[in-house]
């Protein structure tokens, strides 16, 4: 991801599924898990097979590209453990969205 690179005045949905599958393809090249398909309804942990550290570092990739206004650590932490464990990339690209657009209305 290039952090230099401005974030879309009306973040969209495709938009951000697409930077946010270019993210999680980084994490997975370190296993050799790069033909992994990536959509709205894939699961982190059982589609992906991500661990918490893998978490923690995708949370630094969001930072990097999107600044404090994406928060995944906070997002988190609103939910139960079954939500976590069930988690999907949607689910994640709707917060993405909603907190951009959020912080871009101020």
């Amino acid at each position: 991801m290039n952090p230099i690179q401005p974030v879309p005045a009306q973040p969209t949905t495709d938009i951000v599924l697409a930077e946010i599958t270019g993210m999680l393809r980084t994490l997975l090249a370190e296993y050799g898990e790069d033909d992994v398909e990536i959509g709205m309804s894939t699961t982190f942990n059982r589609d992906l097979e991500l661990e918490s550290i893998d978490l923690v570092t995708l949370a630094g990739l969001l930072e990097e590209r999107y600044g404090r206004r994406v928060n995944l650590a906070e997002f988190l932490a609103g939910m139960e453990f079954d939500e976590i464990i069930e988690l999907t990339v949607g689910r994640l690209v709707e917060h993405v969205v909603r907190s951009l657009r959020t912080a871009e209305a101020g």
